[in-house]
């Protein structure tokens, strides 16, 4: 079984501070770039967002334990009417990111490469921004289920990852295609790239959608962390009473890109 670790929330400083040293997440990140991975969907407010003051204790977290860093803060919106840059800017992010002194980047344009994997059913080929490969993924989701995909968590928070210029093909929302097949979709897109590591925002969560609807009532009040996605994964989906069986993207991940099956720590 794969180790989620997890921590009741008092507060951000405290409670980050907690659970990372507990994960020892720093012993693998010395001279590392970084990319940390909010969930930045739309220009609204979290829990339907990453908070910027997340990202913002995270920064300096790393500042204070890691040697020799490089530090970027990376989205693709999938809005239909923003660019990430005016999510960016209206969530926070604009401003913290001048204060700490981190570069805010927008998956959506940068460089590309293009790779094949035929076992792949959804995406045989996938192009995806060069700098996913060469970086560690520090992904920083928020609890949330989805009306297509039942939860929206660590493997399904990369599709921020995904280019609109390949992604979108006319459609409304800018990883338009990822809609048909979400779940083999999702699956597939981890198989070409997952995260090294995951903070997963459980304080509050969103009960049954991802960008409307109630939210958890009472808040879930936690942070939980895991370097393996499918744990985490599973982990959300059972706090917000799925049960990670009933999440087809969840069990096609199984056994291969983790374990489902996780102690709690």
């Amino acid at each position: 079984m794969s180790k989620v670790y997890v921590e009741k929330f008092d507060n951000w400083h405290d409670t980050v501070e907690r659970l990372l040293d507990k994960t020892d997440v720093v012993k693998q990140l010395q001279n590392r770039r970084i990319l940390l991975k909010p969930n930045l969907v739309e220009p609204r407010k979290p829990p339907i967002t990453t908070p910027a003051e997340l990202v913002g204790e995270v920064i300096d977290y790393l500042r204070r334990t890691v040697e020799n860093c490089e530090i970027i803060i990376a989205e693709g919106t999938g809005s239909a009417s923003n660019e990430t840059a005016d999510v960016f800017r209206e969530l926070g992010y604009e401003e913290m990111a001048k204060l700490k002194g981190v570069h805010l980047m927008d998956l959506n344009h940068e460089e590309c490469i293009t790779l094949e994997k035929p076992e792949c059913t959804r995406w045989p080929e996938m192009t995806l921004p060069k700098i996913l490969f060469d970086s560690f993924i520090f992904n920083i989701p928020v609890l949330k289920a989805h009306t297509l995909a039942d939860v929206t968590l660590s493997m399904k928070n990369m599709m921020g990852a995904a280019p609109p210029s390949h992604y979108q093909k006319g459609g409304h929302w800018k990883k338009a295609e990822f809609h048909k097949g979400m779940h083999e979709a999702v699956f597939d897109l981890n198989q070409y790239r997952q995260a090294d590591f995951t903070l997963l925002d459980a304080t509050v969560g969103m009960q049954e959608a991802h960008l409307y609807g109630p939210e958890c009532d009472p808040p879930k009040n936690r942070l939980a962390a895991s370097f393996d996605p499918v744990s985490i994964d599973a982990w959300g989906a059972d706090l917000l009473g799925f049960g990670w069986k009933t999440v087809e993207h969840i069990k096609l991940a199984n056994g291969v890109l983790g374990e489902a099956e996780y102690t709690e720590y």
